[in-house]
């Protein structure tokens, strides 16, 4: 039993790296790089356009869109972009004549849809971070313009890329798990996480940023669940959850307002601003102004912008944050499968943990642990089922190895390569924000939401 094991995941391991090293063989054999333009020139876009560092004879990054005067001046600086082609917003861009093939829009969550359609109507194929919009309209008026130009939408839905849930769902398109009979997904969303980005930060009020946590956070979550469960497509969706613990009527004895000026437990506190972002160094590309692109400051710079007017340095009891902390989701198909995903926000320990049960078999695993196990039934005498440990690397880059996989795809896509198993168009995309909308409308009024 143990050889056939070893077997199993050294022929897996060969046909990963073998699908890899093709589609890069592919991307460096193009005539040209595909030539883009970064529009927000934040942590996630930069990311992706990282790959053209890397790759520079795939992708090489000609321009940028960004209001903010140092950000697209570090931006144009990093990626070599000259100056008539740095822009501070879409329209100025799209009033000249196209100047690339590509555009990687990674704008707040209330833009995606308002700067992606002019860019469209523009000629531009967009890489689109996730989510897709705020609102089921304006995500299904983005579908129709993109059809009606007949430009490509790719979502940064990167967790599809993730050697980790690439292997799972191979596992399951060859039938060894034979019908899906139920999904359960979970999030486990540090205490340092849900702190910088669900209540000091640009996600943690819905007034502000027009996103729900479950859609800013775990919209990937609920691609996959879609994805994993293939052509089954859900019919109804139930939801709870609310803000429990980050109120202030929840604060500690002694709590202030501010961590460096009036807290009299900020020594004792997980979610001190000084702990986590300077003794620490966690999140600086959110606390630290333009801090992915390069821009330095002092240690004394640091501690007066949290003493002062950096939003990063308040109390996560007394923020004006509105998002759940936690949050769960059950859903059910047409084909009479069932799946279900819990958030869980401020845990000791971040990780996703899948488990899928099939009328074969089951995959269960925890991506960020880079392993999961194969289960099937085995009922020979003393024996209950069989066990297969499949181990993956995810490599160097985020979100297990997804991103740069992401970018890398992206480019071979619009150069005319076979879409990969993980294609993440806008038609493949949709149907679990669908899930994500229904499932806030559920929560909020209390009822079953069918789709």
């Amino acid at each position: 039993m143990i050889e056939s094991i070893i077997l199993l995941r050294y022929d897996f391991s060969i046909s990963i790296l073998y699908d890899a090293k093709e589609r890069i063989r592919l991307a460096k054999t193009s005539s040209s790089p595909l030539t883009a333009i970064l529009v927000g020139a934040g942590q996630r876009s930069t990311i992706y356009a990282s790959y053209s560092e890397k790759h520079p004879e795939a992708l090489r990054i000609v321009g940028v869109v960004e209001p903010d005067v140092e950000r697209r001046r570090l931006a144009a600086e990093r990626f070599g972009i000259d100056e008539a082609h740095c822009f501070d917003s879409v329209e100025q861009l799209t009033a000249l004549p196209r100047i690339a093939e590509a555009a990687i829009n990674g704008t707040m969550d209330e833009l995606h849809v308002q700067t992606t359609i002019p860019l469209l109507e523009a000629g531009y194929d967009v890489l689109l971070e996730k989510p897709i919009g705020v609102t089921e309209e304006e995500v299904l008026h983005l579908q129709r313009k993109a059809e009606e130009h007949g430009r490509t939408v790719m979502i940064c839905h990167v967790l599809r890329y993730a050697p980790f849930y690439t292997a799972i769902q191979r596992r399951i398109a060859d039938g060894e798990l034979g019908e899906i009979i139920n999904i359960q997904t979970s999030e486990h969303v540090s205490y340092h996480h849900m702190a910088v980005s669900f209540i000091r930060g640009k996600w943690g009020s819905v007034a502000k940023c027009k996103s729900s946590m479950l859609m800013a956070k775990c919209c990937h979550d609920l691609d996959l669940i879609t994805w994993l469960n293939g052509s089954a497509q859900p019919t109804s969706v139930s939801s709870y959850g609310s803000l429990m613990q980050f109120r202030a009527d929840k604060a500690p004895e002694g709590a202030g307002t501010r961590c460096l000026t009036d807290c009299k437990i900020e020594a004792s506190c997980p979610y001190s601003a000084k702990k986590n972002y300077i003794d620490q160094g966690r999140w600086g590309f959110y606390v630290w102004n333009n801090y992915h692109l390069g821009a330095t400051m002092s240690l004394e710079e640091k501690l007066e912008s949290l003493r002062t007017d950096n939003p990063y340095g308040r109390c996560v009891w007394h923020c004006d944050n509105d998002v759940v902390d936690h949050q769960s989701v059950i859903i059910e198909f047409d084909n009479g499968s069932t799946a279900s995903h819990n958030m869980i926000g401020a845990t000791a320990k971040p990780c996703r943990i899948i488990h899928i049960i099939g009328t074969k078999g089951e995959i269960q695993g925890v991506m960020e642990d880079g392993h999961f196990v194969v289960r099937h039934f085995n009922p020979v005498q003393g024996q209950e089922y069989t066990e297969e440990h499949v181990t993956l690397d995810p490599g160097g880059d985020g979100h297990g190895g997804g991103d740069l996989r992401l970018a890398e795809d992206f480019v071979l896509t619009l150069r005319g390569d076979e879409a990969s198993a993980s294609s993440t168009t806008l038609d493949q995309s949709i149907t679990g924000h669908l899930i994500g909308f229904a499932a806030e409308r559920s929560r909020l009024e209390g009822r079953m939401v069918r789709l």
